[in-house]
């Protein structure tokens, strides 16, 4: 049940913007196990004077922030990130210009399948990878 949020400063084409969610996608289907329908990806396009990043990245500072349950191992982890920066380097983001967020919170802080706590819920899917 990830969410993800991808942040960047500048406008692309219809195309460009599908091929980063799409980048985005894979990685975290791939490297988290999940079923691609649980997963939510959304992309945010900043004005520059409203996405202020470090003044060396320009207008390919990207920042991407996942949002999932608890309980995937420092390994796992690494191979999202690698993942991810590897993706996104398809789509022209250089791997310094990428900055991961990833936040966890347990599974009885969400409410998911009609306001069940998701720790109620059998998910379909492992999060102890």
């Amino acid at each position: 049940m990830p969410t993800v949020a991808i942040e960047i400063r500048r406008n692309g084409s219809p195309g460009e913007e599908t091929a980063l969610i799409a980048a985005v996608q894979d990685a975290v289907v791939e490297t988290l196990k999940i079923p691609p329908q649980t997963l939510s990806v959304r992309l945010f396009v900043h004005e520059a004077r409203r996405f202020v990043g470090p003044a060396d990245k320009g207008d390919r500072y990207t920042l991407v922030t996942l949002d999932c349950f608890t309980g995937r191992s420092l390994t796992t982890k690494r191979q999202l990130y690698q993942a991810l920066t590897h993706q996104l380097g398809l789509c022209g983001i250089p791997a310094d210009h990428l900055k991961i967020l990833l936040r966890e919170a347990p599974r009885d802080n969400w409410a998911i399948r009609g306001g069940q706590a998701a720790s109620d819920v059998t998910l379909g899917y492992d999060v102890a990878i």
